[in-house]
């Protein structure tokens, strides 16, 4: 549940308080943007990484950005005291209120700007994922593009969980895996961490990128290669990453058990990204300490 506390537009007011219109056709039609940042100990991770992939999917969608990236931070921390948040998550909401007939003549932004924060969500390890095909059109031009318009992606993880999985590999038209509803996933063969490209229809997730970054300090390497179902089969270890699950063990894929979950390597990666979010947050606190 998120907590009471949001920031809407030009302040922080009770959830309560805070009102979407009909008539913003952002809202209806699903013409928006979001992001998901991990909060530890009361500091936006990452933050920098989350604003520019909103910029860069901002200039795809023709969505402007009235606020600056320093501005919404602000926000952002104006919504944690007020929730008195240490650990926890945010979501930022970019809503163009702007775009075709269906909406009102009510006196609105061009696009709401809308910040909440919730405790972290609850996962099990190992995860069990089912396998959807079709799930991502990787030709599409908003392939990669965090809208949200999110139905297929609630869907496919709520029909999954009904059969008792945990979230879904999302394979694209040509039958590759892209990615599961709200993580990237990987795939550890010998000492070699395999991820699939963006062209797979992927989102370029945060998690994602650090892990590419910081996996050679540990002798590991990190590769983007297309991927198939049938790699999951030869595979030693597979995790999938997100903002909110960091690196989590892949048990079992659609009936097909992992030797090892979590495995060394998956270990050993989660141990390293943990050291570099204490490092962020030490950092971040220093700086504001001066």
């Amino acid at each position: 549940m998120i907590h009471r506390h949001v920031f809407h537009n030009d302040k922080v007011m009770p959830v309560e308080d805070c009102r979407l219109s009909p008539g913003q056709a952002g809202v209806i039609c699903g013409w928006g943007l979001f992001t998901t940042i991990r909060i530890v100990k009361g500091e936006a991770f990452g933050y920098e990484r989350h604003w520019r992939r909103l910029e860069k999917d901002a200039a795809i969608v023709r969505l402007p950005l009235p606020n600056t990236g320093a501005r919404v931070r602000v926000h952002l921390q104006e919504v944690i005291r007020a929730n008195k948040v240490s650990d926890g998550c945010a979501r930022i909401y970019l809503i163009y209120n702007q775009v075709g007939a269906w909406r009102s003549e009510e006196k609105m932004p061009q696009v709401d700007l809308l910040i909440y924060t919730a405790p972290l969500p609850e996962y099990r390890e190992p995860v069990r994922l089912a396998i959807r095909e079709h799930g991502r059109h990787a030709a599409s031009a908003l392939a990669g593009v965090k809208t949200i318009s999110w139905l297929p992606n609630v869907w496919a993880v709520a029909e999954a969980q009904k059969e008792g999985f945990d979230e879904v590999v999302l394979l694209n038209e040509r039958g590759e895996v892209a990615e599961c509803t709200a993580a990237n996933i990987f795939v550890v063969k010998g000492d070699k961490v395999f991820t699939p490209p963006l062209n797979s229809g992927c989102l370029e997730g945060v998690t994602r990128g650090i892990l590419m970054e910081i996996a050679p300090e540990a002798g590991i390497s990190v590769v983007e290669q297309t991927l198939k179902p049938e790699d999951f089969a030869s595979a030693n270890e597979v995790f999938i990453s997100s903002t909110n699950r960091n690196l989590i063990g892949v048990g079992e894929i659609a009936g097909q058990k992992i030797p090892v979950a979590p495995g060394p390597i998956t270990r050993r990666l989660d141990e390293l990204f943990d050291f570099y979010v204490t490092e962020y947050v030490s950092r971040r606190q220093a700086a504001a300490a001066r």
